[in-house]
């Protein structure tokens, strides 16, 4: 089966504009994917693949990602090269990371193939849906998408679902089902997102971040009312009521708008309580409507907010209420979100994707509410312009944490020019009053995590860059240590 979309271009061989999408069509057989391996490329990637299109693409690195296309039959290239687009090509598609001088997307201007970024895709894809449901905001994205994947699962909806962590339900970060529903993770980075136009959008929250693109936080609240703008004629935003700059985001909007998450608005919480291991209970009031009581699967007063904007999500698409409670009991969490490692030496692991000081501190105060004695949380920051512009922000941000282990900045897609380092975080940290230490590496901070951990520590290792192999390789150790009966992890 072929996948029709409709396809112009802004540059010449680069871009395309979504509202210019009506002046033509273009039928895809075969489509080069360049970062192929990345979480949502590889879910767009796997979604044409299973409609009957070919597709190849390349990556940096080999990953669990890479891997797993390569099973379904897709060709993997390792790093890129200007050979990798192939003839026969009718598309390139690119991922943000990519820049344009890459070798590939030269290629195919020189072969003449029409090439879009990833949001372009995606936004082309939803067009053949009935209802788009766009998560949006700068925290909780993947978990509230993962809840509303959740609720329309429970109530046999059948979506299908493209969102940016590894959801187990769904056994990976997309999931095929009928063009009614689709679920997607929308991103502000780049202004992506002003490629989707939703039949029920959802902005959790907006906050300062990814200042290597936005100036300020006017200029990313401008970017979410331009986002919910875009919804379709007869659709609804559902937003936090709290939300920086609420009034600017909705004014003119002719959709229906649904607030959350605070006293007055439409979608509401009562009688949070949380449980010795930090899960929260509590009721949800809907438009007036009680929906009765839930226990997440979740950590943090966050995601009780997360789970009001999915409730919402879910009865405007159209869910039972009994499948709003059942969906949202049934989310255990995405991978890399408050995710539970291992243990090792009596002390439980857990790992975090947090990367921004509001992140950190909504995760740090969930794991406070667990009945563990010391919380240690090990932070690897993630880009330089991010740390530079935030770093007060950071600083504050442990205050829940008993202890601070710094690791060296998580380049991602960045140069290092010098002028921020991990050191100066650590000093900060400090300076608030509490106990953090710099590591140059991940094999100085194991070893100081081996003769200091005890039992009943709470271990959370914290960052969108690696920092997750810290935790896993202690465990890793424990249960090697299980298994062959040693008294120690040396000999």
């Amino acid at each position: 089966m072929l996948c029709a979309l409709q396809i112009c271009t802004m540059l010449p061989g680069v871009g395309a504009s979504r509202r210019n999408f009506a002046k033509g069509q273009m039928r895809m057989d075969f489509v080069h994917f360049i970062g192929i391996g990345g979480v949502s490329m590889s879910g767009l990637a796997e979604i044409l693949h299973t409609r009957g299109i070919k597709v190849q693409g390349s990556d940096m690195r080999e990953s669990d990602a890479t891997r797993h296309l390569e099973k379904l039959g897709i060709k993997v290239f390792i790093g890129h090269s200007y050979d990798n687009v192939t003839d026969g090509l009718d598309l390139a598609v690119y991922t943000a990371a990519v820049k344009l001088d890459n070798p590939e997307i030269k290629a195919a201007q020189d072969k003449g193939i029409k090439i879009i970024d990833r949001a372009e895709l995606l936004g082309g894809l939803m067009e053949d849906f009935e209802t788009p449901i766009c998560i949006s905001g700068t925290h909780g994205k993947t978990s509230t998408t993962s809840m509303v994947t959740e609720i329309l699962l429970a109530a046999d909806m059948d979506p299908t679902v493209s969102v940016g962590g590894h959801l187990d339900s769904i056994n990976g970060n997309f999931r095929m089902g009928s063009n009614n529903h689709f679920v997607v993770e929308s991103c502000e980075y780049f202004n992506s997102f002003l490629k989707f136009y939703p039949k029920i959008g959802v902005i959790l929250n907006v906050d300062s971040d990814h200042l290597d693109y936005f100036h300020n936080l006017e200029e990313i609240q401008e970017s979410f009312k331009k986002f919910a703008g875009n919804i379709k004629e007869g659709g609804t935003l559902i937003i936090w009521a709290d939300t920086p700059g609420i009034e600017k985001i909705i004014e003119g909007l002719t959709c229906e708008i649904i607030t959350y998450g605070a006293p007055g608005a439409d979608v509401v919480s009562y009688d949070v309580a949380f449980d010795e291991d930090g899960y929260p209970e509590f009721g949800i009031i809907y438009k007036g409507q009680d929906l009765g009581k839930i226990k997440l699967g979740v950590r943090g007063d966050h995601n009780v907010l997360n789970a009001l904007s999915a409730a919402a999500a879910g009865m405007i698409a159209g869910a039972p209420v009994e499948s709003i409670a059942q969906g949202l009991s049934r989310f255990g969490g995405a991978r890399r979100r408050f995710e539970r490692k291992g243990s090792y030496k009596g002390a439980l692991v857990a790992d975090d994707y947090a990367h921004h000081p509001t992140e950190i501190k909504a995760t740090l105060a969930a794991a406070k509410k667990m009945s563990q004695d010391r919380l240690l949380c090990v932070f690897q920051p993630h880009t330089y312009t991010r740390t530079k512009a935030l770093m007060d922000d950071f600083a504050g941000s442990f205050t829940n944490a008993d202890q601070v282990l710094v690791l060296d900045i998580y380049a991602a897609r960045e140069k290092n020019t010098g002028d921020v380092h991990s050191l100066q975080l650590a000093q900060r940290i400090k300076e608030k009053g509490k106990n953090a230490i710099y590591f140059p590496s991940f094999q100085d901070a194991e070893i100081y995590l081996r003769e200091n951990l005890v039992p009943r520590d709470l271990l959370i290792t914290m960052g969108a860059g690696d920092v997750y192999l810290i935790g896993e390789k202690l465990v890793s150790e424990e249960l090697s240590t299980l298994s062959t009966g040693k008294t120690g992890l040396a000999e």
